[in-house]
């Protein structure tokens, strides 16, 4: 077996003797915070965690009761953040695409409306959006009993967005028929409820961040030579065809990592959804205090989770930014 260089080792010996001391650099902090707390009569500690939380999480996936742990409230409330931030990211990408290449179209009303759109919610703060969605989804729709018809089993009113959804026999994993919803005397019933606290903010987030995405795209598609176009042309590509095979994959090149960040703040700004009532991560976490007065344990709690969500958004994109960077898009 070949030996690793010395350069190497010492490399390796360094970061982890500074990864040893800030590790002890926050024990400390966090012993000596503890100490004080307890010098001036408040309880400290993360054995709360471990007590019934007495509150309910009002919707998501986790099956979740008030006589539970914290913990479980707060892993209810990550599970809500991801619901939330997945689906926004999904709708960030694919808008934010489609506007960037819209911003270098030929035809002008195109060009005009992306430019407009992108100039308009980037410079608008995403509360502000998030509160005038909110108000749009709850004032200004009619009830569940008037609910509107989008397409055929999807349904729009003040209680939210009601879509087909599958359901599953007793006893089995998979699906075996859909279940739609019908529109009754006072209100929508069958299938799936999305609740206007989550529409705003999966909006908000997706809507918000496109407007970034589309300068990222838009960028990264102007790095390409116009060289690289003419040979596209050349050989007789169409411009879907062009875009497709020639400028989309060298462009990835410039696009990953400034999308990199846009991803990591999309989760981050999730945390806004308190401001709407969604129960996310922050908003389990300001009720946990309330209700233990363990402040400095739960925001602790938060920075903690939000650092690994953040890692690992990281290290994803860092592991695809390679793979671009090697061999582009087949």
């Amino acid at each position: 077996m070949s030996r690793l260089p010395r350069a190497t080792v010492w490399a390796w010996v360094v970061q982890l003797l500074l990864l040893a001391v800030l590790l002890a650099g926050v024990a400390a902090l966090v012993g000596h915070a503890f100490e004080v707390l307890r010098a001036r009569g408040i309880r400290s500690g993360f054995d709360f965690l471990l007590q019934p939380a007495g509150f309910e999480v009002g919707e998501g996936w986790l099956d979740y009761a008030a006589g539970q742990p914290f913990w479980r409230a707060f892993l209810a409330g990550l599970v809500n953040t991801v619901r939330a931030a997945v689906p926004a990211a999904m709708l960030a990408l694919v808008l934010g695409t489609l506007l960037g290449i819209g911003r270098l179209a030929p035809h002008l009303l195109v060009r005009g409306i992306c430019t407009a759109y992108v100039e308009a919610l980037r410079n608008v703060p995403l509360l502000v959006q998030l509160l005038m969605l909110y108000f749009a989804l709850t004032q200004l729709l009619p009830d569940a009993s008037e609910a509107v018809q989008l397409l055929p089993g999807i349904w729009i009113s003040k209680s939210g967005l009601s879509l087909p959804w599958p359901v599953t026999e007793a006893g089995s994993w998979w699906p075996h028929a859909l279940e739609w919803p019908e529109r009754t005397v006072f209100n929508v019933s069958g299938g799936a409820s999305l609740t206007p606290e989550y529409l705003a903010i999966v909006w908000a987030l997706g809507f918000y961040t496109a407007a970034f995405v589309a300068e990222i795209v838009r960028a990264g598609i102007a790095s390409v030579s116009d060289g690289q176009n003419d040979a596209a042309r050349a050989m007789g590509f169409t411009p879907v065809q062009q875009l497709r095979v020639v400028v989309l994959p060298q462009a990835l090149r410039v696009i990953v990592p400034a999308l990199t960040n846009q991803l990591l703040s999309l989760v981050k700004n999730s945390s806004l959804a308190v401001a709407v009532g969604y129960p996310e991560l922050v908003s389990v976490a300001n009720t946990s205090l309330n209700s233990t007065g363990r402040a400095f344990e739960c925001i602790a709690v938060v920075m903690a989770v939000y650092l690994l969500l953040s890692l690992l958004i990281s290290a994803v994109m860092n592991f695809y930014n390679r793979r671009v960077a090697l061999r582009g898009w087949s």
